[in-house]
């Protein structure tokens, strides 16, 4: 029995090791979560055009709408370029599983949210993600119609919605 007794030992401290580690990454998420836009002052921000979240009923259903190329521009997300440009003439669905735009990000749900068009108008919609999409620094609740200047996050990851 006391051969056992050091391997029981080690045990409860890997354990405890792996456990203190999980929690310094968690708090380190949400600080990093929390300061996130605390850098620059709010007057020194200025918002995409209509990315207010403030739009008329009727926006984006008018014909002319419906011959703009809608499309997402990563601002930053880890294993894309800064810049580069998704098309979003049939949808996309974003995550880390076999999605049109695989998200390398550890809060990236396999099937995470999905961009498609309804009729003349495209829709972000959450999947079910366990850490959830923002929109505009809201959290999505419920399919949402996009707008010129929008700005979706999921996880670390985060894009721009535009059309020409």
């Amino acid at each position: 029995m006391t051969s056992l007794q050091p391997v029981s030992v080690a045990l409860k401290f890997g354990f405890l090791a792996v456990l203190y580690l999980f929690l310094m990454w968690t708090v380190r998420s949400a600080l990093k979560d929390l300061r996130r836009g605390r850098d620059v002052p709010l007057e020194a921000v200025e918002p995409p055009v209509d990315a207010t979240a403030m739009h008329s009923a009727s926006e984006g259903l008018l014909d002319h709408d419906a011959l703009r190329e809608p499309r997402l521009v990563v601002d930053h997300a880890a294993g894309h370029a800064d810049g580069i440009a998704y098309d979003l003439a049939n949808g996309a669905t974003l995550g880390r599983g076999d999605v049109e735009i695989r998200l390398e990000d550890p809060f990236a749900s396999t099937q995470h949210a999905r961009i498609e068009r309804q009729g003349s108008i495209v829709v972000l919609e959450d999947l079910g993600s366990t850490n959830g999409t923002y929109l505009n620094d809201e959290p999505l609740r419920g399919p949402q119609p996009l707008h010129h200047g929008d700005r979706i996050r999921i996880g670390d990851s985060e894009f721009s919605y535009l059309h020409d």
